[in-house]
């Protein structure tokens, strides 16, 4: 399949899934792939076939729709964010709990692909935080749209590649390495829960002290898409709690009440008042 017939394709129908294509411009060839295979199973010549088979085939949609989620993640994703999460954010949502006589904060990992994401949060909780805050848990719910991703994180087994970024007494006191992989010890992958799910339908009961939901929703996503998100993700967001969005992402217009995070000069870190 050529490129350019693969981003015509897309510019035709992301905006029909309620996507942008300016997100998936460098990204494309994970989506173009998929396109590829899709149009050899269905016996098709390729994406303007396929463009042709949609319109008389509705029922393509959803599984067209599921082609495009871009699963990119790695250990540690943007050291800015989480040197600030582990030294500055993390111990601040500490004391508070402390302060409130609180026994466990809850964080949320929305489009956790294959689980660095909710790991990292977890390493960086037991090595900056745990030993002040002995008392106190962090539970963390991970969700993702992708079951294969989610049946990699349950596995916790990575390639060395993606833990390059991570601190070298990280590595070594949180994995073993087994067969080629790095795979992370059980005390570390205790208090976080896998659910598959799709941000746009759905999200976990109760509430969250800390979302992290970066580059995903406000990427990928229209505008509606996003301020829709947005609105359910504040129902699921503690008052004083954090949202954590990609560095080079920013909300919609209508921001029900978040502010940057006092004192960060940290893109993408927002406080709800």
């Amino acid at each position: 399949m050529q490129d350019s017939d693969c981003v015509e394709f897309l510019q035709w129908v992301l905006p029909r899934l309620h996507r942008r294509w300016p997100g998936f411009r460098k990204v494309r060839a994970q989506v173009c792939k998929r396109i590829d295979r899709r149009c050899k199973a269905l016996g098709l010549a390729g994406p303007r076939a396929y463009r042709d088979y949609l319109e008389g085939h509705p029922d393509e949609w959803e599984p067209l729709d599921r082609l495009c989620p871009i699963t990119i993640s790695s250990f540690y994703r943007d050291k800015a964010v989480f040197d600030f999460l582990g030294c500055t954010l993390l111990p601040h949502l500490a004391r508070d709990a402390h302060e409130r006589a609180a026994e466990d904060l809850r964080a949320l990992s929305i489009g956790c692909a294959s689980g660095e994401e909710p790991y990292t949060l977890k390493l960086a909780w037991h090595f900056h935080v745990a030993p002040d805050y002995r008392q106190i848990s962090l539970h963390i719910v991970a969700t993702d749209v992708v079951s294969e991703m989610l049946e990699r994180a349950r596995k916790a087994c990575y390639p060395p590649g993606s833990l390059k970024w991570l601190p070298e007494a990280w590595r070594t006191q949180a994995f073993e390495p087994v067969a080629g992989k790095y795979c992370l010890r059980a005390a570390f992958r205790q208090g976080i829960e896998f659910i598959q799910q799709d941000v746009r339908a759905a999200l976990p009961e109760g509430s969250f002290n800390l979302i992290l939901c970066r580059n995903l929703v406000f990427t990928y996503f229209d505008e509606g898409t996003q301020q829709q998100t947005l609105e359910q993700l504040l129902t699921r967001l503690s008052t004083g709690g954090a949202l954590v969005i990609g560095r080079h992402e920013t909300l919609p217009s209508r921001t029900g009440g978040l502010i940057p995070w006092p004192g960060t000069k940290t893109r993408g870190i927002f406080q709800r008042r």
